[in-house]
């Protein structure tokens, strides 16, 4: 099975309270991600993610960036988080 990718999306400027513009994880969030083994586990990370992103708001632009960080390494996007993008070259 495919390693579930992390959530950064490369952006990494912690603003808004000490989260990251890009993906909204703070420091020791991004620790705690790489830190995770199991499939599982790092998928409730993502849904604890998906819904930090929803009461802060402001984060359409990481969905559709993390779908294309998910086709480049060729893996299925967790969670249902919609169709894959076409891989790139």
């Amino acid at each position: 099975m495919s390693k579930t990718p992390s959530p950064c999306i490369d952006v990494c400027k912690f603003r808004r309270g000490g989260h990251c513009i890009g993906c909204s994880m703070t420091k020791d969030q991004k620790a705690m991600f790489k830190r995770l083994k199991k499939t599982s586990d790092q998928e409730a990370f993502l849904q604890m993610l998906l819904s930090q992103q929803e009461v802060m708001g402001k984060y359409s632009a990481w969905k559709p960036a993390y779908l294309r960080k998910c086709a480049k390494k060729g893996v299925k996007p967790p969670l249902g988080l919609g169709k894959a993008v076409k891989k790139v070259a």
